[in-house]
């Protein structure tokens, strides 16, 4: 049987994780995804008082990275400051986790002028960012995400790539596969990703030719063909990146229960 988790992006701020972490854990909430997308705004020690609020309500935190990171820009400097901007998420993923690595969700980067290049530059900045996390013995995993517009790095077949050649994790955006691909590519999902453990992300999603324009809420029928095609001996985190992240978390849980 799957084990589900659910949960938001987001935790509040630091003053109020503690709060809402616990109301979370009692609407049946088991996940939650921290997000420095728009800069970093935690401190290490911030982060162990977090992470044992968390391990004690039994809540699976991830981090997403910001925004801004580009590890295929012909610019070495940003390069160089999207690798930093990275390993600063796994040192506070690091003092939040527990047993359990923290896992660290980035957006790897854009084609650029050479496609075919695009791959082997990103994938040597993930063996480097791999580097330093075990010179570090840092206890997180990098998941590279799936995106969502065509001109951006990040389908299926090339996240996956970068999983078999790196041994990194994943983040599946089933949202961002529809709007890549117009269908949820289950069984191509199925196919790529055959790992006993899944961290995704889901909402609904406004999209078009080019690919994804932007998350709106997620409905009950969004949820009951998500739910009731992934795959049944996994364990699985979804994410929910929706406006209204907290309620559309909870609607999955009781479109689970109906199902």
């Amino acid at each position: 049987m799957t084990k589900i988790k659910f949960g938001p992006s987001g935790i509040d701020g630091v003053k109020q994780a503690q709060l809402v972490l616990e109301e979370y854990s009692k609407q049946g909430i088991k996940a939650a995804e921290i997000p420095f997308t728009y800069g970093i705004w935690m401190k290490n020690q911030e982060a162990i008082i977090i992470g044992k609020i968390a391990k004690k309500l039994d809540i699976r935190l991830s981090i997403h990275a910001p925004y801004w990171i580009n590890l295929n820009s012909e610019d070495k400097t940003k390069i160089k400051q999207s690798i930093e901007r990275i390993l600063r998420c796994c040192e506070i993923g690091h003092h939040l986790s527990s047993e359990e690595k923290t896992r660290i969700i980035f957006h790897p980067g854009f084609y650029g002028k050479n496609k075919e290049q695009a791959f082997n530059i990103i994938k040597e900045g993930i063996l480097e960012l791999i580097q330093e996390i075990k010179t570090n013995n840092w206890n997180v995993e990098l998941c590279p995400e799936t995106m969502g517009k065509i001109n951006v790095f990040g389908s299926l077949e090339e996240i996956s790539e970068l999983v078999e050649q790196t041994k990194c994790g994943f983040c599946i955006d089933f949202a961002h596969v529809l709007a890549r691909y117009g269908d949820y590519n289950f069984d191509l999902v199925k196919k790529l990703f055959p790992q006993k453990q899944w961290q995704c992300h889901f909402s609904g999603i406004e999209y078009g030719d080019k690919g994804e324009k932007k998350h709106k809420t997620t409905s009950k029928e969004d949820w009951k063909e998500l739910l009731t095609n992934i795959p049944n001996d996994k364990e699985i985190i979804i994410i929910n990146e929706s406006p209204s992240p907290v309620e559309d978390s909870l609607k999955g849980l009781e479109v689970l229960k109906s199902i």
